[in-house]
C-alpha cells in the first residue's frame, strides 16, 4: 500500500490523457444522435412513413374548400364635394396605423355580426348546408359569428392600399356570396361612421325643428288673437330695435302721428291767416291776390281820376265805390279763411286728444304685445338658424367614401384545399420532427453507458478498455487466440494499465462490477493471460466466496484444494499448499472454493491481508476477482489491502446512477479506483471508434452454424 500516493498521481495522469474533449463534445454528441438514429432505423422510417400516409388520409378524407375573394382600396385621404366641413373631423394618425386599425375592423366581430345580420345568415339555406349546420338546432347569431371570424382571412397588397378580402366554406356561391357581402357592409359601415354623425345630427336637428316650427306656429297664434281682441292693427312689419317700438306699428300711432302732423298744419295755416288779415299779404298761390291786384289797379286809377276830377265827378264816384267793393271782398275772404283756419286748428285739436287718449289707453296693451311678439321673433329666429344649419349637414352628407369596391367576389373555378402536396410536405415535416424527438427522448433519457467516453464525462473515471460483444461459444477461442478481437482488447486495457504508475501496472488490482453477468470474471481472467504474456509472474485470486462463476471458464484440480475458503479458514495451510499453476493459460490460480457463511468476516480479517502480503512477496502481478458491490460489503473489504481496483461496465445495461452510488461507496473508503473496463460493446457502440476488427479472420460478433445467441454471463 506505500505505492498508492504515486499510483494516485499516476491515475490521475491517465484520467487527464483520456480526458474527454470538450471542444470535440458537440461533435461527439452529434455522433451518439446519429448512432442512437442508426439504432432506430426501422422505427424512424416507421414513424415518417407513418405520417406521410396520415397525410395522404387526411387530404383525401378532407371536405374540398373553396375561396371567395374581394378587394378593395382604402385610402386615408377623402374627398368632400361641398365645401362645409363634417361635424366629426378626420383623423391625424399614420398612414400605417390607419390601415392596420382597418385591418383588424374586417376581422372583428362587429363586422361578423353585421354581416349575419345583413345577410339573415340563421336562415340562409344555403349557407347552412354548405357549413352542414343542424337546422333542427336553434342557430345561436354567436354561433355563427364565430363561424364567420373561423373562416375569413385579410390579406393587403404589399406597398399598396389594396385588401383582399378571402372567405373560405365547402361552397364556392357561399364563399363569393359571403365575401361581397363582407366588403359591401364594411364600405357601408365605414361610410355611416364617417357621416353619420351628420345624419344622426340631421335627425335631431329635424325633431328640433318640427318643435320650433309647432312653438313659432302657437306663439304666432296668441299674437294675432291678442292683437284682434284688442284691436291692435299692425301695419307695417319692421325688425323692433326695442320693445316700445312695436307701437309705431299700430293704426293708432299712425293715426296720432296724421293728426298731428295735421295739427301743426291747421296751426300754421291760422297763423297765416292772421298775418295775411293784418297784412294783406297773400302766399303767391292764394286767389285773393288777384283781388289785391285788381284793387291795387282800382286804386291807382282811383287816384289819377282824384287828381284830374272832383269828388262829384261821376267815374270818381264809381271808381270810389269800386275800390271800396274789393276791399270789403278781401277783408270779407280774409276772414272767412282766418275763421276756416280756427275751425280747422280746434277740430284737429279736439281728434289729437281723442287719439291721444286711445294711444295711452293701448299703451299696457302694447307691452303685452310686445312680449308676445318678441317670442315670436326669437322663436322664428331660432327656427331659421336650425333650418340653415340643417342644410349644411344635409350637404356636408354627400362626401365620398374613402373605401371604395375594385373587385367583386366571382365564383371560384375550383377547391384551393386541400393541397396534396403542401399536406404530404407537411407530413414529412411533422414525421422527420418526431423521429428526431424520439431520437433526443432516447438519448437525453438514456440512463445506461451506451459511449464508453460518459466513463470520463459521467462517472469521472479514465476508461482503461472497451471489449467487444461475443457469443458464449467463441469466448474461450477468442480468449487464447492471441490475434483474436478479445484477446487484443484486453491487450489494450492491460497495456493502459501499465502507464498508471511509472513501474508499471498497480501490483495489486481488484476487478469489480455493480452487478453479477458483467464480463468481471472473464476480464479478470483474460488481464491475467495478458500479463502472464509479458513474462510476469502472475497470480489470480477468486475472491467472490459467494455466487463465483470462474469454475464455469475453469475446471481444474484446484478445486479440489479448498480454494480461498480453505485458506482462510485454515491457519495452517499457505498459499503454495493452494495456489494451482495453469501452465495452458500462464498464470496460477486460487478459487473461491466452498462458499462460506461468513464471507465478509473472513476477507476482514488479518488472514487475509496477510494472504495478499505473501502473494506480492512471490508474484509480480496479483488480481483478485471480487463479489460484485450491489449491496454487499465484500468488494469494500478487499479494496482495504488492493493497490487499486479496476472497474467493470457492461455496455447499455447498467443505470449510471446506480454505478455512481456503488463508486462513491468505494471511495467513501479512500479505494483507489483506476478506471473502468466497459464491455460487451456491441454493433451500435462500434460505431462511436472503440470496434476491434483487425482483419485477422474473427469476424466481429461472429456466431456458428448452431444457436449461438447467448452470451457471455460470467
Amino acid at each position: 500500500m506505500n505505492q498508492n500516493h504515486s499510483i494516485s498521481s499516476d491515475a490521475t495522469r491517465l484520467s487527464q490523457s483520456v480526458e474527454y474533449d470538450e471542444e470535440d463534445g458537440f461533435a461527439l454528441d452529434l455522433e451518439r444522435y446519429w448512432i442512437e438514429a442508426r439504432a432506430l432505423k426501422f422505427w424512424l422510417a416507421g414513424i415518417i412513413a407513418l405520417s406521410i400516409v396520415f397525410g395522404v388520409v387526411v387530404t383525401l378524407l378532407s371536405t374540398p374548400l373553396f375561396l371567395g375573394s374581394a378587394r378593395i382600396e382604402i385610402s386615408q385621404v377623402t374627398a368632400n364635394v361641398t365645401d362645409i366641413d363634417p361635424i366629426e373631423n378626420d383623423s391625424r394618425t399614420s398612414e400605417l396605423q390607419y390601415l392596420n386599425t382597418q385591418y383588424e375592423l374586417l376581422e372583428s366581430r362587429f363586422m361578423a355580426a353585421r354581416v349575419t345580420e345583413a345577410g339573415n345568415l340563421i336562415r340562409d339555406e344555403n349557407f347552412i348546408a354548405a357549413f352542414s349546420l343542424d337546422e333542427a338546432e336553434d342557430l345561436r347569431k354567436r354561433d355563427i359569428e364565430e363561424l364567420l371570424l373561423d373562416n375569413i382571412s385579410i390579406e393587403s397588397i404589399t406597398q399598396s392600399s389594396l385588401v383582399d378580402v378571402q372567405f373560405s366554406s365547402p361552397s364556392p356561391s357561399v364563399s363569393a356570396d359571403i365575401a361581397n357581402l363582407w366588403v359591401a357592409e364594411f364600405i357601408a359601415a365605414n361610410f355611416e361612421k364617417r357621416f353619420g354623425t351628420n345624419i344622426e345630427a340631421r335627425e335631431f336637428l329635424s325633431r328640433q325643428i318640427e318643435e320650433l316650427r309647432e312653438r313659432l306656429a302657437i306663439s304666432e297664434r296668441e299674437l294675432v288673437q291678442y292683437a284682434n281682441s284688442n284691436e291692435i292693427l299692425v301695419l307695417e312689419t319692421a325688425a323692433p330695435s326695442n320693445g316700445s317700438d312695436a307701437a309705431t306699428q299700430t293704426l293708432i300711432a299712425t293715426d296720432l302721428a296724421a293728426l298731428n302732423g295735421a295739427l301743426t298744419q291747421a296751426i300754421s295755416d291760422r297763423i297765416a291767416a292772421e298775418a295775411a288779415l293784418d297784412s294783406g299779404e297773400f302766399a303767391s298761390n292764394d286767389p285773393r291776390n288777384q283781388l289785391s291786384a285788381q284793387l291795387a289797379t282800382a286804386e291807382a286809377e282811383l287816384s289819377t281820376l282824384q287828381a284830374n276830377f272832383g269828388p262829384d265827378y261821376p267815374i270818381l264816384r264809381e271808381k270810389e265805390a269800386e275800390v271800396a267793393s274789393l276791399r270789403d271782398s278781401i277783408e270779407s275772404e280774409s276772414r272767412a279763411a282766418l275763421r276756416s283756419a280756427a275751425v280747422r286748428e280746434r277740430e284737429l285739436r279736439d281728434q289729437l286728444e281723442q287719439a291721444k287718449s286711445r294711444f295711452l289707453d293701448q299703451q299696457d296693451l302694447s307691452i303685452q304685445y310686445g312680449i308676445l311678439k318678441r317670442e315670436v321673433d326669437t322663436n322664428r329666429e331660432l327656427y331659421d338658424g336650425l333650418l340653415q344649419r340643417y342644410k349644411e349637414l344635409e350637404a356636408s352628407g354627400a362626401g365620398q367614401n374613402n373605401i371604395k369596391l375594385i373587385d367583386t367576389a366571382e365564383l371560384p373555378q375550383g377547391p384551393y384545399a386541400p393541397s396534396f402536396f403542401q399536406n404530404i410536405l407537411i407530413a414529412l415535416v411533422v414525421g422527420i420532427v418526431g423521429a428526431g424527438a424520439l431520437v433526443y427522448l432516447r438519448v437525453a433519457l438514456s440512463q445506461t453507458l451506451k459511449d464508453p467516453q460518459d466513463v470520463t464525462r459521467r462517472l469521472g473515471l479514465p476508461l482503461l478498455g472497451t471489449i467487444p460483444k461475443s457469443s458464449q461459444e467463441l469466448v474461450e477461442d477468442q480468449l487464447f487466440e492471441r490475434s483474436s478481437e478479445l484477446s487484443e482488447a484486453y491487450k489494450s486495457a492491460r497495456t493502459n494499465l501499465t502507464f498508471l504508475t511509472p513501474d508499471g501496472a498497480p501490483k495489486v488490482l481488484m476487478l469489480t462490477s455493480s452487478v453479477p453477468a458483467e464480463g468481471k470474471s472473464i476480464s479478470s481472467i483474460a488481464l491475467a493471460m495478458s500479463f502472464a504474456q509479458l513474462g510476469r509472474k502472475t497470480l489470480l485470486i477468486d475472491a467472490d466466496l459467494r455466487n463465483s462463476r470462474m469454475q464455469n471458464l475453469i475446471s481444474n484440480e484446484s478445486w479440489e484444494k479448498g480454494g480461498l475458503a480453505n485458506l482462510l479458514t485454515n491457519n495452517d495451510a499457505t498459499l503454495a499448499d493452494i495456489a494451482v499453476p495453469l501452465e495452458e493459460l500462464g498464470f496460477d490460480f486460487i478459487g473461491h472454493g466452498r462458499t462460506p457463511p461468513n464471507p465478509v468476516e473472513l476477507l476482514a480479517s488479518l488472514r487475509f491481508r496477510n494472504i495478499v502480503e505473501d502473494a506480492r512477496q512471490n508474484y509480480d502481478q496479483i488480481i483478485i476477482d471480487s463479489a460484485p458491490m450491489l449491496s454487499l460489503a465484500d468488494a469494500i473489504e478487499i479494496s482495504r489491502v488492493v493497490d487499486g481496483i479496476v472497474y467493470v461496465i457492461e455496455s447499455d445495461r447498467m443505470k449510471l446512477r446506480a454505478i455512481e452510488n456503488a463508486l462513491n461507496r468505494l471511495r467513501r473508503t479512500d479505494a483507489q479506483v483506476f478506471g473502468a473496463i466497459v464491455t460487451k460493446l456491441d454493433a451500435n457502440s462500434n460505431a462511436y471508434g472503440y470496434g476491434y476488427g483487425y482483419g485477422y479472420g474473427y469476424g466481429y460478433g461472429a456466431k456458428t452454424s448452431d444457436d449461438k445467441n447467448e452470451v457471455i454471463e460470467a
